[in-house]
């Protein structure tokens, strides 16, 4: 015991901050030309919606002009946080500008369901006091409201489950596509019917569908920006993986957050009494929380864990 507590006395602690290759020089899939061209697409959109708005003298059609100018603004953000995120690292923002990917897909979500709820009240208003509604040119920009949206949606399709930013355009423009045909197809009804109250029926049906699955969206983003564990990655498993490795008898202080919406990182206090340090070690665990954990960014601290010098974060984080 005396000599393993000299040991202990003798060992410095050391600080093994291993980050792997792929921790600098990991990429999200460049979706630069989705946005470019959902961006062109929407633009055009919008100029198109608000000029047969006017000339039908529709006002469905000018708010829904309004509202797909929103969903321009949220693509721009979305792009913008896109590109935010390649930034190198600076003396200010230490991480780069990775985290502006998450606020985007956090500000999509919340334009989203605002949006819905705005739509929601008006169908609700119309149900008690139902006005003219559809028409051949309401029901044909509709319908190019959802090729427009339904394009730009399939060029994101790809990326939703990877990265949230893309998630949010994604859902964003499947939401409008799915609003765009409910409108078309209510017009059609209307036309051959003349029942007013489908319009507003059709649109809170498909408002309580996008909340449905807008909320993911929300719960998710919000859980990124207040540094929640990654839902792909399993807290415990990471840690019993930390407290398996050879030497370790503690694991405590750990940390799993999301630096990007594509990229997590980790840091971690491990206890190895009496071991020297050990490089090959280290690369190796990271090697190893990428693979197994898709954890690209890892810090990790080895302590001795001597009582004479005893951490100061030990006592209250032990996992």
């Amino acid at each position: 015991m005396a000599d393993q507590h000299d040991r202990g006395h003798d060992h410095e602690h050391t600080h093994g901050h291993t980050h792997g290759e792929a921790g600098h020089h990991h990429a999200p899939t460049d979706f630069g030309i989705a946005f470019a061209v959902g961006v062109t697409l929407n633009t055009a959109y919008v100029v198109a919606e608000a000029f047969y708005g006017f000339t039908a003298h529709s006002v469905a059609l000018l708010a829904d002009a309004g509202h797909n100018l929103g969903d321009v603004a949220g693509l721009l953000a979305a792009w913008l946080a896109a590109w935010m995120s390649k930034r190198q690292p600076s003396g200010q923002y230490t991480y780069g500008l990775r985290r502006s990917s998450i606020l985007a897909a956090l500000m999509n979500a919340i334009v989203l369901l605002v949006v819905t709820g705005g739509i929601a009240w008006e169908a609700v208003r119309r149900l008690f006091a139902p006005e003219p509604a559809g028409g051949l040119v309401i029901v044909i920009v509709s319908l190019a409201g959802v090729v427009v949206n339904g394009i730009t949606a399939l060029m994101f399709m790809s990326g939703r489950k990877g990265d949230l930013n893309i998630r949010g355009a994604f859902m964003h423009m499947a939401a409008d596509a799915s609003l765009a045909l409910g409108v078309a197809v209510a017009g059609g009804v209307i036309m051959l019917t003349g029942w007013l109250w489908v319009d507003p029926v059709v649109s809170l049906v498909i408002s309580i569908v996008i909340v449905i699955g807008t909320w993911s969206l929300l719960r998710d983003s919000v859980s990124l920006a207040l540094d929640g564990v990654p839902r792909n990655v399993d807290h415990e498993a990471v840690g019993g993986y930390l407290r398996s490795l050879p030497g370790v008898t503690e694991v405590h202080d750990l940390h799993i957050w999301a630096m990007s919406t594509t990229e997590t990182a980790l840091t971690a206090h491990l206890v190895r009494p009496g071991a020297p340090l050990d490089d090959a070690l280290l690369a190796g665990v990271c090697a190893e929380l990428k693979k197994r954990f898709a954890i690209h960014h890892a810090t990790l601290q080895v302590e001795d864990g001597g009582q004479d010098q005893p951490c100061e974060l030990a006592p209250t984080a032990v996992v």
